[in-house]
């Protein structure tokens, strides 16, 4: 049974979350790919002060991209990201809630797999590189893309996406250059295979969108302790220790004394 101070508790979170949520707005931009909405978020990122919440993916290749910031940076974000949506001819809905009640948290993205991994003391071997993402429908020409693309260039297959409707979108990482070559030739290929659907280059992902890309296990490395000594004096003496030579080894030379 909940006690008087755990309500009381509970009743000031509360009140705390609502003051920290009134100056506040929540942006959404829908797009019909996931390239499209990698590079929407990014745009979005990179015209205002606003925060990356996260992508919801609800099948039929339908992809949503969720901020949050001030009521004018949410604004302003949400009209570039529409902009950049219309310009790949992907653009679906957008919206803008200023003031949401938290209780609206509940249907939002907060949480994903990269950013726990983070949290945990890992980190991606992949990160400050530039990202390239190729979407096909069908997952054949999505496989003949990523073998052509690291044939093609200096790249590594971060991970794949899937958003429904058949469409899957391969995740390189690398160079600006050799991203640039990769994604040129995963397109020809995905072309003569199947179908094209879109395909996207960001030359510098900010820290934040690096955290909502999907990354495979392979590329997360655990951060290794520093084995320091636990008593440096100690250690410093067993060094000049071993650096000083041996005295019983030494030839002896013995002075003869005249009387």
């Amino acid at each position: 049974m909940e006690t008087f101070n755990q309500r009381a508790i509970s009743t000031v979170q509360a009140s705390q979350r609502r003051d920290s949520l009134k100056d506040t707005a929540l942006g959404l931009v829908s797009t019909l790919s996931f390239p499209a909405i990698v590079g929407t978020a990014d745009m979005m990122l990179k015209s205002a002060g606003v925060h990356l919440v996260g992508y919801e993916k609800i099948g039929g290749g339908h992809c949503t991209a969720i901020v949050r910031g001030g009521i004018a940076d949410v604004r302003l974000a949400v009209e570039a990201g529409v902009q950049t949506a219309e310009q790949f001819g992907q653009l679906v809905s957008s919206l803008v809630i200023p003031r949401p009640y938290p209780n609206l948290e509940v249907v939002l993205p907060i949480t994903n797999r990269l950013s726990k991994l983070m949290e945990e003391g890992n980190y991606s071997r992949l990160s400050n590189q530039a990202v390239g993402l190729v979407e096909t429908r069908g997952f054949p020409a999505m496989v003949g893309a990523c073998d052509a693309m690291l044939k093609a260039a200096d790249v590594h297959l971060a991970a794949y996406e899937k958003i429904g409707a058949g469409l899957c979108t391969a995740i390189i990482r690398g160079s600006v250059a050799n991203v640039a070559v990769a994604v040129e030739a995963g397109m020809f290929e995905a072309e003569r295979i199947g179908d094209l659907n879109a395909v996207m280059v960001i030359p510098r992902p900010l820290d934040e969108l690096e955290q909502t890309l999907p990354l495979a296990s392979c590329w997360i490395e655990e951060r290794q302790p520093l084995n320091l000594p636990i008593n440096i004096k100690e250690q410093v003496a067993e060094i000049e220790m071993l650096q000083l030579p041996d005295l019983a080894q030494l030839p002896v030379k013995i002075l003869e004394v005249e009387e």
